[in-house]
């Protein structure tokens, strides 16, 4: 599946929202019948990061020496950025290789984002604001591990009404509209059955920030004693996805960024799952420290979470 696929699902939903009319989108069917809707554009950035997943040739750092970047990055989103604004140039845009590095940087650049959206002094004076991580998991891509995806939002009024991550490995797309469940190439899922901590399989994720990293510590010696077991995969977008059809249970980080979580919160949301800051919070585009879970283990992890002084 290609990227114009992808790109053009979120699309095709929103053109519906703005129409006044709320849909489901089942999967890819109804935008691959529609060829004069698609363009080069995602195609070729597809075809940039499959003909990479091999390894990828590091251009710089970003906050530190754990937080990598490659010319693929920005090169992908100028594709997804490009595709959006051709077909919604009053739309609203936010993408991880707009922003400085540094979690302060972040914070700062969705809290601009929403002070403006809706707002007169809004260059684009729309109520639409797409949020999106061209590589989730960029570590990965760079050694060649086939575990980093696009994962792509779509918010309206600050809330996030559509949610994508496509994997291209396994050519496995997750979707979600708000209302509208969330599926997995076109077929319903929902999170999984664990009802007991002891059974959950929780992933978390080893951050490059000294904070983050202190307490992701922490958390290993909390939970690991109280778990069925503790996976880090390294990407986020594709932690939440696999929470939302039941391969993982549960997933918390002590800090990320709205590209990161923004797509995969809806799509957990809408297959039934629980996604909260540490706090036991709902979940906004300004949530920063996250708990993902299938829900019905969802206060326990939090205890334990909290008990250990990660709050």
């Amino acid at each position: 599946m290609s990227w114009t696929v992808v790109i053009l699902i979120v699309i095709a939903v929103v053109d519906f929202r703005n129409g006044r009319r709320w849909t489901r989108y089942r999967g890819s069917q109804t935008i691959v019948r529609s060829p004069r809707r698609c363009n080069g554009g995602p195609k070729k950035a597809g075809d940039i990061i499959l003909g990479n997943s091999g390894g990828a040739e590091i251009t710089k750092h970003k906050a530190n020496s754990r937080d990598l970047l490659t010319l693929i990055d920005p090169l992908c989103e100028k594709t997804i950025r490009t595709t959006v604004l051709d077909r919604f140039p009053d739309h609203d845009f936010l993408g991880e290789e707009d922003v400085p590095p540094g979690k302060e940087a972040s914070a700062a650049a969705i809290e601009e984002k929403l002070n403006k959206n809706g707002s007169a002094s809004n260059k684009n004076g729309s109520d639409w604001l797409w949020i999106v991580d061209p590589i989730d998991g960029t570590t990965n891509f760079v050694h060649g591990m086939p575990l980093n995806m696009p994962s792509i939002a779509a918010a309206y009024k600050g809330r996030v009404v559509v949610g994508v991550i496509y994997d291209p490995h396994r050519d496995e797309l997750f979707t979600a509209t708000k209302g509208g469940g969330s599926f997995l190439n076109g077929n319903p899922i929902r999170v999984g059955e664990q009802s007991k901590l002891g059974d959950a399989v929780v992933a978390m994720g080893s951050p490059p920030g000294e904070q983050s990293m202190k307490m992701s510590l922490i958390g290993v010696q909390a939970l690991m004693p109280k778990v069925r077991t503790i996976r880090m995969i390294g990407s986020a977008a594709i932690m939440l996805a696999w929470i939302a059809n039941g391969r993982l249970t549960a997933y918390w980080e002590y800090d990320l960024s709205s590209w990161d979580i923004a797509a995969g919160a809806l799509i957990i949301q809408e297959a039934g799952g629980d996604f909260t800051d540490l706090a036991g919070d709902p979940f906004t585009l300004r949530t920063r420290k996250i708990v993902a879970s299938n829900g019905r283990i969802h206060d326990d992890l939090l205890a334990v979470l909290n008990d250990a002084g990660i709050v």
